[in-house]
């Protein structure tokens, strides 16, 4: 299967018990980031359970703005967060995952996004 999810891709945040009533800025907007993630990925807001090992590919483009830029995209969010982010957002049991290839790039004049494939 196949998801492209438009807007800038988002690390998972580090969050706390006290986040279930304190509600971070950064824990609300990955919250609405992941609700977005499973929408677009499969038409409603409820995750995937995966019945047998899945191999998959995450590639996420962020957006340059005005410095045009090209190529790797190594500064924050690192790669691993996002991986997580993805992964937790999409699949009930994420540990059915065997192989993970993940890439981020800067995507200078296109769209912000990121390219999610499982097999």
């Amino acid at each position: 299967m196949h998801a492209v999810i438009y807007g800038q891709p988002m690390g998972k945040p580090r969050m706390t018990r006290a986040d279930q009533w304190k509600q971070r800025p950064c824990v609300l907007r990955y919250r609405a980031w992941a609700d977005m993630v499973r929408i677009t990925a499969f038409g409603r807001n409820r995750k995937m359970v995966l019945a047998q090992p899945t191999s998959l590919t995450i590639r996420a483009y962020f957006d340059s703005g005005k410095t045009h830029r090209v190529g790797p995209h190594t500064v924050t969010s690192d790669i691993d967060n996002i991986c997580k982010s993805c992964m937790d957002a999409l699949f009930l049991n994420d540990q059915m995952v065997y192989k993970l290839e993940a890439s981020k790039y800067w995507c200078d004049g296109g769209v912000a996004r990121v390219e999610i494939e499982w097999r």
